[in-house]
């Protein structure tokens, strides 16, 4: 309870209209999703935000990471359900009524089972829904399923496409004939785009879709809030030296505003905490700026995993290397940070996206900003529409699943693809950059940059 952080970036996400919550890896989807099904973080939620709406709703999980095989079909459940033939449009309907408590499926306890029953029922599906949403409105509550982790639904990326889509279709309906049945899909950007290959209706969402971005005020309003509420003396003594911090609850404690959103009082307080300079003057940037700026992706976001993750691997350091150091955190800890941060993050992208570290291996040892050319020259060379291809295709358990990139066969369009998700950027003059929360693990190298994290 005490480390529930609501920065105002977010607060159109969690308004209970807004069906598509779109964001990368570590930036509060997981979290907002366990949240809203906990009755009191969603009050919390609720109060903080000014929506009111969401002390009225009743929420169910429609898909996620933990294991809740009553409420959807688990990842190996839902990949078997799907190989043998079981549309997306009648698998979700069956997670919706069950959420809806129709009595009927009270006593079939398979998901094969109730897909059927959906299959052979469509009469009494729609009348569940309508009186489910009747039912809503004279309790004056609204019920909301939520969907996560979709990245799980299955290994075969045209297969998981289908199935986003088919949740999305589901959810369009729903907004479009009930008043008081919301979904609410947490999705990677690249998931969404590809859903939208399968069900350009999709598009219909983006209208009211929302996106969970933190700003570098948002990722220090996030620092002060957990050193603040951190559950020892140490907090006490943080919070006792700011003025204006309120007690929200018992042992919750929010930060003054103008430590959420004022940039010089936060840049202040950070200074007592790292100093003014990555160096011995300005030349080598101030801390506050500096930090966020090198963990900033191709499309200006930081993740406030990636965030903490550095802070806390500069504390490490600091501890270790820079004990009688004036400040708490010495320049070359934040440095080594930047190195952890992303070493971490370029994991998390091999495991999301396998295909990223094949079209990114050959540019290693080279320098950025780089000449597109170039790039399309290495990638030739090292035949990477061939690695694409055989990586795209391989076997699981003794069945072909395909991934990777949509462009394989096309070096501009998988460009295009790499600047989307972040991995890459253009600049003005044309040439490609890697940020260095990129760049720095994939062992790509920048004149005067931090340095790249060698074997």
């Amino acid at each position: 309870m005490s480390t529930l952080f609501t920065p105002d970036s977010h607060r159109l996400a969690l308004d209970v209209d807004v069906t598509v919550v779109k964001g990368g890896r570590g930036v509060g989807k997981t979290f907002w999703f366990r949240s809203l099904l906990d009755d009191q973080l969603r009050t919390v939620a609720a109060r903080e935000y000014r929506i009111d709406r969401l002390t009225r709703v009743t929420a169910h999980a429609g898909y996620g990471a933990d294991n809740a095989p009553e409420r959807y079909p688990g990842s190996a459940e839902l990949r078997s359900l799907v190989d043998s033939g079981a549309a997306p449009w009648d698998l979700w309907n069956a997670v919706l009524l069950v959420a809806l408590g129709v009595p009927d499926l009270n006593d079939v306890h398979t998901w094969k089972d109730r897909i059927q029953w959906v299959r052979e029922h469509p009469a009494e599906r729609d009348r569940t829904i309508a009186e489910a949403d009747r039912r809503a409105k004279s309790e004056g509550t609204l019920l909301l399923i939520l969907f996560d982790a979709l990245e799980h639904l299955h290994g075969d990326r045209r297969q998981a496409d289908q199935l986003v889509a088919g949740i999305l279709r589901l959810a369009l309906e729903l907004r479009l004939s009930t008043r008081n049945i919301r979904f609410k899909v947490f999705i990677r950007p690249d998931m969404f785009d590809g859903a939208l290959l399968s069900f350009p209706d999709a598009s219909k969402l983006a209208a009211n879709a929302a996106s969970l971005k933190w700003s570098p005020p948002n990722l220090y309003g996030l620092l002060f809030h957990h050193l603040g509420n951190h559950p020892s003396p140490s907090a006490e003594r943080f919070r006792a030296g700011i003025p204006d911090w309120i007690e929200a609850t018992p042992r919750r404690h929010l930060p003054p505003p103008y430590l959420l959103g004022d940039e010089e009082q936060q840049s202040r307080l950070f200074t007592t905490i790292a100093g003014p300079y990555m160096g011995a003057n300005f030349r080598k940037g101030h801390t506050y700026t500096w930090l966020p700026n090198h963990l900033m992706d191709g499309v200006e976001q930081v993740s406030p995993r990636s965030f903490l993750s550095a802070l806390t691997k500069a504390v490490e350091e600091t501890t270790a290397k820079y004990a009688a150091h004036e400040y708490a955190i010495h320049h070359e800890g934040i440095r080594r940070g930047v190195q952890a941060a992303s070493t971490t993050r370029v994991d998390e992208i091999k495991e999301d996206l396998p295909w990223v570290e094949t079209a990114i291996k050959p540019l290693a040892g080279q320098q950025v900003p780089i000449d597109e050319s170039i790039v399309i020259d290495l990638w030739a060379e090292y035949e990477l529409t061939e690695a694409l291809q055989r990586q795209a295709t391989h076997l699981v358990e003794g069945e072909k699943v395909r991934t990777g990139p949509r462009y394989p066969d096309q070096h501009l369009g998988l460009i295009k693809e790499l600047i989307e998700l972040g991995v890459m950027r253009r600049r003005k003059d044309g040439r490609i950059d890697l940020p260095d929360v990129y760049r720095i693990a994939f062992s790509i190298g920048r004149k005067g940059g931090v340095p790249k994290v060698r074997a």
